[in-house]
């Protein structure tokens, strides 16, 4: 599955590095790709593994406010 996120309070390329790693820590993620720019992610996952709300919580727990595009 392939899901966007809205990210909430990126800066700079070491939140960047936060989230890619707060959301990798998680099982059955395949890739993420985080635009500083937009304020987005997108991650791809295998949805037997992980839910979405997984996602938001793990982002959200970073200190990142996170919702699903």
């Amino acid at each position: 599955m392939k899901q966007t996120f809205n990210i909430s309070g990126m800066s700079c390329e070491h939140c960047v590095a936060r989230v890619e790693g707060a959301i990798n820590a998680l099982p059955g993620v395949k890739k993420v790709k985080i635009n500083l720019k937009k304020n987005n992610g997108v991650v791809k996952y295998d949805d037997t593994q992980l839910t979405t709300e997984k996602i938001v919580e793990a982002v959200s727990a970073a200190g990142y406010p996170t919702e699903v595009a």
